[in-house]
């Protein structure tokens, strides 16, 4: 293995990932919302503080779901080198995670429904730690297609036995 310092990851997620994470939201958003908004007209009297507490629950719903997305793209990063795949998350801890192609057992690629409509894949890479899989998210499905052939072909060529 070459010696590298390890740096932040070079790559983003596909800019439509931040449409898809807001879909994702909302589906859960605004039914919770609704609810809230439903129980409250249905099953109370009405008083006024409780509307003011259930209408700033609808709304912060609605925000978190159009502001989250934009700073989890802002944050969220990932490189593949010869020598490792790497990943960098979070917004106040960074969590970094490394993976030695020599430690990769397996690559998949999956694309839910909604992310066929934005032409969206993810790549995971799975190794033999007990941290579980790398994930890199809401890629090209063309790039994560040829991401998935690419680290194939480089943990085939790297001498180890993933364990």
């Amino acid at each position: 293995m070459s010696t590298s310092t390890l740096r932040p990851p070079r790559n983003q997620a596909d800019p439509r990932a931040i449409a898809w994470w807001t879909v994702q939201f909302l589906i859960l958003a605004v039914p919770s919302a609704a609810a809230a908004v439903a129980a409250f007209l249905l099953f109370t009297d009405r008083p006024a503080w409780l509307a003011g507490v259930v209408g700033a629950f609808a709304a912060a719903c609605l925000v978190l779901a159009f502001v989250v997305p934009r700073a989890y793209y802002r944050v969220e990063r990932w490189e593949v080198t010869g020598d490792a795949v790497y990943t960098r998350k979070g917004w106040l801890t960074h969590t970094w995670r490394v993976a030695p192609m020599s430690r990769i057992q397996t690559v998949d690629t999956a694309r839910g429904p909604v992310q066929r409509l934005f032409g969206l894949a993810d790549v995971t890479v799975t190794t033999a730690s007990a941290a579980g899989a790398i994930r890199i998210a809401a890629l090209d499905h063309e790039l994560a297609a040829e991401l998935a052939e690419r680290l194939t072909a480089i943990t085939q060529a790297t001498p180890g036995d993933a364990t």
